[in-house]
């Protein structure tokens, strides 16, 4: 059930509306279910002779006006609120409606429930699904009532209503929300054959201007080549103090350009704190994840996956240790989806896009970091942007998939993050976000796992049992399922590519089902492989060429002892895996 809140000053001009036909004809049976003393006027239904309903309009607006004039008060003197059913809710009835608006005006205090002197107001349906109360803001002893935080009162007025009645449970919301657009925005993208408001546009298209941008200057260089409209404020000095933007086409009724603040889209989109945001600055070169993951004769935007891949692996690692500084890296992952959204493959772009859309209500709460540094997981969204689109074959094809396998993670890891904290909204966001995630990881990886099945269903048959007993040995019974044979042909594949590449396929499998809990991974079978190809650094497509491991490390030697094979140069140390102490629990 969700409550709209409007203020202002037009009694009758409300009703005429209310009772009207409606913008497109949607009003049907437009009547009074509820008022203040159960008496008042309906203009719907109106069982007097000769009902003329202008002349009862009339009459109801004088009725609900007469302590207004009483008082003589010229400020907004209309509350007008909507209250609506999910979809999916069972049709309410007159009487049960009625109930709604009397506990709804009762909780804001507008009519306090015995109160005789509390504020007129009456409540009109003219639709199955909601009903819209009418109230003037002027008591019967001519004082105006104390409103505070109506808002939130209706909404949790709603949410005791929802459980009561037995309708959906909305997720109580916090006040970080964007802004939705308005019935009359709505209407207009219909008119104009548009498939969302140009709020909703605008919104999306400056989130992704501001992922890895390394400063305001190329802030607003990627929102005039995204095609909108921007206009500047500038100071005297002539520093910028804020931005607007509109869409090419996009006109008033002037035939003038609709402009919107960035504050009005987002509030982490207004002027000052994407400055903040910046402020942070990026790095180029993540010194790091380059040693973690290696230089390479891979194209950039695998190179870029792939160490996109191990810092989001160390945004999850933050958001599981429950600390409020981790805030700052939702915001970080919220640019990393974006990033990856705009530069991915077409069959995977829609769901990403709408993963990132998702996220965007997770990456906001009223928790603010104290330490924020977000440099890492910003220059790698940066990095992905620069390094282009991705082909969505071979090694980049492969890395995409790659690192939505960890972003599904990341996002599991927020939605505990948020749910710990009572932030129902966001957790539910990051809910959906890893659902889209999943959707977008099955279409990428398709094909690097197809590939990788058949090459391990082409083992040698001893070499294929050898491996498949380290797999179950390793795993819990309940992750070797006999409907997982092709992930294990696919597992058994990279276990061999990673002794072949001398490394200690037993030592390796232990640390990647170490380095985070499984439970809530879809398939364990293809986390593992993902992790298993980035720690023995293995191309993440099954068809490139694999680079050898540095010698020196406790995997290369053990391999070395066993096998014989002489590996090469030492390279730059992998970060170790993180102490048992410190991993999440399982869950």
């Amino acid at each position: 059930m969700v409550p709209k809140i409007r203020r202002g000053s037009r009694t009758h001009g409300l009703l005429v509306y209310l009772y009207g036909p409606g913008k497109r004809d949607e009003h049907t049976d437009p009547h009074l279910v509820g008022s203040w003393d159960g008496f008042a006027p309906d203009p719907g239904r109106d069982t007097s002779p000769d009902p003329d309903p202008k002349v009862t309009l009339a009459r109801l607006a004088a009725a609900l006006d007469l302590r207004v004039k009483q008082a003589g008060t010229k400020a907004e003197h209309v509350w007008h609120c909507s209250v609506r059913t999910d979809p999916g809710d069972r049709t309410l009835t007159d009487e049960e409606w009625n109930t709604v608006a009397r506990r709804l005006v009762h909780a804001v205090n507008l009519a306090p429930e015995g109160d005789p002197d509390g504020c007129r107001w009456v409540a009109v349906r003219h639709a199955d699904d909601h009903i819209h109360i009418l109230a003037t803001m002027v008591r019967g002893d001519l004082r105006r009532p104390r409103m505070n935080y109506d808002f939130k009162k209706a909404q949790a007025e709603c949410r005791r209503i929802e459980q009561e009645m037995g309708l959906r449970k909305l997720k109580p919301g916090d006040g970080t929300g964007a802004k939705t657009p308005t019935s009359a925005e709505r209407f207009k993208a219909e008119r104009t054959g548009r498939p969302e408001t140009p709020r909703e546009t605008l919104r999306e298209a400056v989130r992704q201007a501001v992922a890895g941008a390394a400063s305001e200057a190329e802030f607003f260089t990627r929102l005039h080549e995204a095609g909108l409209r921007v206009k500047l404020r500038h100071a005297p000095s002539g520093d910028v103090l804020g931005y607007t933007v509109a869409l090419p086409g996009d006109r008033n009724r002037d035939r003038e350009p609709v402009w919107f603040a960035g504050s009005t889209l987002a509030p982490d989109l207004s002027y000052p704190k994407i400055q903040r945001r910046l402020a942070d600055g990026t790095s180029d070169a993540v010194t790091t994840a380059e040693a973690d993951t290696g230089r390479s004769d891979w194209s950039s935007p695998a190179r870029g996956r792939r160490t996109a891949t191990v810092i989001a692996e160390r945004a999850a690692t933050l958001l599981d240790s429950d600390d409020d500084d981790a805030a700052a890296q939702l915001v970080g992952v919220g640019e990393l989806l974006d990033a990856v959204a705009q530069t991915s493959p077409a069959a995977t772009r829609a769901e990403l896009g709408a993963a990132a859309r998702s996220f965007e209500r997770a990456t906001r709460s009223h928790v603010r970091a104290e330490r924020a540094d977000t440099r890492a997981i910003r220059s790698a969204a940066r990095g992905i942007i620069q390094a282009g689109s991705a082909l969505g074959r071979g090694e980049d094809g492969g890395t995409t998939a790659m690192l939505v396998s960890t972003l599904v993670l990341v996002a599991l890891a927020a939605a505990r993050w948020h749910s710990a904290r009572g932030h129902a909204q966001q957790a539910e966001a990051s809910r959906q976000t890893a659902e889209h995630l999943r959707a977008a990881y099955r279409q990428a990886a398709t094909a690097p796992m197809q590939a990788l099945s058949e090459q391990g269903r082409a083992l040698p048959e001893a070499q294929r049992r050898t491996y498949e007993t380290t797999i179950r040995a390793a795993l819990p019974e309940n992750s070797t399922r006999a409907d997982t044979n092709t992930k294990i042909d696919a597992l058994a594949a990279t276990l061999a590519q990673v002794e072949q590449a001398g490394h200690d396929p037993k030592a390796l499998l232990q640390e990647a089902i170490a380095m985070r809990e499984l439970d809530t991974a879809e398939d364990v079978n293809d986390v593992l492989v993902w992790r298993l190809r980035r720690l023995a650094q293995l191309p993440a497509h099954p068809g490139e060429a694999a680079r050898r491991p540095q010698a020196g490390t406790g995997r290369a030697k053990s391999a070395a002892n066993r096998t014989g094979v002489r590996t090469g140069p030492p390279a730059a140390t992998r970060p170790a895996a993180p102490a048992p102490h410190n991993r999440p629990p399982r869950r």
